[in-house]
């Protein structure tokens, strides 16, 4: 039986889920901003608006509540924690001006994804050309 795996069980393992677009597009942009929040919490600690701890807890606590919303993105609770991210992130920018331009971009294409994703998923899909 080249080509076909077989489980203990006799049976053909099952295939991947099929993600939708939304999701994918929603992991991307809360990946890579996972990141930035981290970074965004060493530069409040390091610029003194909060103490060490309390700057690294609250950014850590952030990328934890994004890292969850990832995972949960294909429910519509993820997709509220994303945006409920979308909003703390803003917010920072209170203890830093900069944070505001970032959370704002983030946001913009948080949104975009959103709608953009949204529309994709609800189309039937095409039948090929070729």
């Amino acid at each position: 039986m080249e080509g076909h795996r077989v489980t203990t069980a006799g049976r053909a393992p099952r295939g991947r889920r099929k993600r939708s677009v939304t999701e994918s597009l929603g992991s991307i942009v809360l990946g890579f901003e996972v990141i930035i929040v981290f970074l965004a919490s060493l530069a409040i600690g390091g610029l003194g608006r909060l103490p060490w701890g309390l700057a690294l807890g609250l950014g850590i606590g952030l990328c934890v509540l994004m890292i969850i919303a990832i995972g949960l993105l294909r429910y519509p609770v993820g997709v509220w924690l994303g945006w409920a991210s979308q909003a703390l992130f803003v917010a920072g920018g209170l203890l830093v001006g900069e944070i505001f331009i970032a959370g704002a971009l983030f946001a913009g294409i948080w949104t975009y994804c959103m709608i953009v994703g949204g529309r994709l998923d609800g189309q039937p899909p095409r039948a090929s050309t070729t």
